[in-house]
């Protein structure tokens, strides 16, 4: 048996963490990724199938990937100007981005959605060990995590599963803590007691 860590500490860690949209530099080092990686690839993993992928996207690279995001959005027939503008810029908005894919695989005993979720828990587990690093982050969807246009740019298999695209940095700025929520509001007995 490990030894027990202090419930109350863990959990106010855990509530420590919040999404952050304004990200600046530093972004993790490479060893420092990789560790927040350890932490993801702990994740529940049913069968062991290892559903993870994360593609890094630092520096220029930033900047290739939102003119792939242009090329997607004029392809699927928007021709505004300022939302061209809009989606180019997007992977600007941190040092380090992390494609979160989730490949799929057919198994008698573990179906799609469980593979889905696992990559959920890994997503998870990696947000808090940026935390822990003193790192903020984002996870993003949106309209690229849907896009077949987007998976066959990036190379991806169309039966991939885009999690999220995960903005990392510094936090420009200090947010307030986040509300205590009750958590009997999403708890309830089963089968309800009768009066």
């Amino acid at each position: 048996m490990t030894q027990p860590t202090a419930p109350a500490q863990v959990l106010e860690f855990i509530e420590s963490r919040q999404s952050v949209g304004q990200l600046i530099e530093p972004a993790p080092t490479q060893t420092e990724l990789e560790q927040a990686l350890q932490a993801a690839v702990s994740a529940p993993d049913h069968h062991r199938l290892r559903p993870w992928q994360f593609l890094q996207i630092r520096g220029e690279g930033r900047q290739a990937l939102g003119q792939i995001f242009l090329e997607c959005v004029q392809e699927s027939g928007v021709t505004d100007p300022a939302q061209h503008d809009r989606v180019q810029v997007q992977p600007l908005r941190a040092p380090l981005i992390l494609v979160a894919i989730v490949n799929t695989q057919i198994h008698p005993k573990v179906p799609k959605v469980e593979q889905v979720l696992s990559m959920g828990a890994a997503i998870e587990n990696f947000l808090l060990m940026l935390t822990a690093q003193g790192y903020a982050s984002m996870w993003r969807t949106g309209a690229m995590a849907e896009s077949e246009v987007f998976k066959q740019k990036m190379g991806l298999k169309s039966d991939d599963e885009i999690a999220g695209f995960i903005y990392i940095g510094t936090a420009a700025r200090q947010l307030a803590p986040r509300e205590r929520l009750p958590v009997n509001d999403f708890l309830a007995d089963w089968p309800t007691r009768q009066a």
